[in-house]
């Protein structure tokens, strides 16, 4: 969850007043720092390359201002690297308390009669839309850690968590295209999470869905909804992965992990199948079996965040929820059960806000 005052959080449980808070800027220097927001979304995903999306309705002038960028490459809301720093403000008392919701790179703006629709993305978009112009090749003094910041750096600053094994990268290792792709199977094979921060840089952490509640959501009180979500289907579906590397000698080596939570509706030995169902992953990043053993059971933590039971979650806007953040739910026939926010959906108008919470014991 984002920081915020215990006062600010005691508020954000019951109706509250509300504002939008969004400055513009390209290459480091402020374009503009109070642009007009009359309506807006801000939506998280974790299932998507790049999980952040906003959306932005603003007044084609406003107090003598015109917010229609044109054919103005250096217009404040032009698609040309000019990024938005977004802060969700909420009344306490007689001041404003400001959480920063991050940063987004714009990737269009259209102009109606007398209103601009902006859309930004991410900061991974830097990344994803970066293809290799020739093969990446590691050196032989690469490790994990060095192949990740050159495949990010200097679109995103990398923060490494100081927890993380680093190790050297085998030779022979070439990536012909997807710069995002080789940034995600580094990521697998180490294994680790990333994300890019509130304040704007990319964090790679040890993976791991626990932790203690940070939020309470009690089905009827405050307006909350909880609903079970209705889709079922066995498509994708799983009960182990098999994670595949070679050794120094270039033999095939694997580590396999198997789905044992005890109310996981794809369990190994349980109904879903007698058999192993394996989703497999392969990489020669993967030098031991060890490394493979954990890069598989990092890659059944990872892929349970889409084959889990979810619920569906309707609520009083939170600025502090992101996703990741672990809630205790009670409602769908659930008492204080742990979940973990998967997406969201947070407006930047009063209106009710919506999670996907998955259900982190089934």
């Amino acid at each position: 969850m984002l920081e915020m005052s215990d006062q600010a959080l005691a508020i954000v449980q019951r109706s509250f007043t509300m504002r939008i808070r969004a400055e513009s800027w390209l290459g480091g220097q402020l374009l503009a720092d109070s642009i007009p927001i009359a309506d807006g979304s801000e939506t998280r995903d974790r299932s998507l390359a790049v999980p952040e999306r906003i959306t932005l309705t603003v007044p084609a002038r406003d107090r003598g201002v015109d917010w229609d960028p044109g054919a103005d490459p250096a217009h404040p809301l032009a698609a040309y690297g000019q990024m938005l720093r977004i802060d969700y403000g909420v009344e306490v008392g007689s001041h404003t308390e400001w959480i920063n919701r991050g940063w987004f790179l714009i990737t269009d703006t259209e102009t109606g009669d007398d209103t601009v629709t902006v859309t930004a993305q991410g900061l991974l978009t830097l990344i994803q839309e970066a293809d290799f112009v020739a093969p990446f090749q590691p050196s032989s003094t690469d490790t994990l850690a060095s192949v990740a910041r050159a495949l990010v750096e200097p679109a995103l600053t990398v923060s490494i968590d100081s927890t993380l094994t680093d190790r050297a990268v085998p030779l022979g290792m070439q990536w012909d295209t997807d710069r995002l792709g080789s940034l995600n199977e580094v990521l697998d094979a180490w294994p680790a999470d990333a994300g890019v921060t509130e304040d704007g840089y990319l964090l790679i952490e040890p993976l791991s869905d626990s932790g203690s509640p940070v939020l309470a959501l009690t089905d009827g009180v405050g307006g909350t909804v909880v609903k079970w979500q209705g889709s079922s289907s066995r498509d994708g579906a799983f009960n182990a992965v098999v994670a595949q590397g070679e050794d120094s000698s270039g033999n095939q080596i694997q580590g396999v992990a198997y789905d044992r939570v005890a109310g996981s509706p794809f369990r190994y030995g349980g109904n879903f199948s007698p058999l192993p169902v394996p989703y497999r992953m392969q990489t020669p990043l993967l030098r031991t079996v060890a490394q493979c053993r954990d890069a598989a059971a990092a890659g059944m933590t990872r892929l349970r965040r889409t084959a889990s039971r979810k619920l569906s979650v309707t609520m009083l806007p939170h600025p502090g929820l992101m996703t990741g953040d672990v809630v205790s739910v009670t409602g769908a026939g659930l008492t204080a059960e742990p979940g973990i926010v998967e997406s969201l959906s947070l407006p930047y108008s009063p209106s009710a806000q919506t999670l996907t919470v998955r259900v982190l014991n089934g």
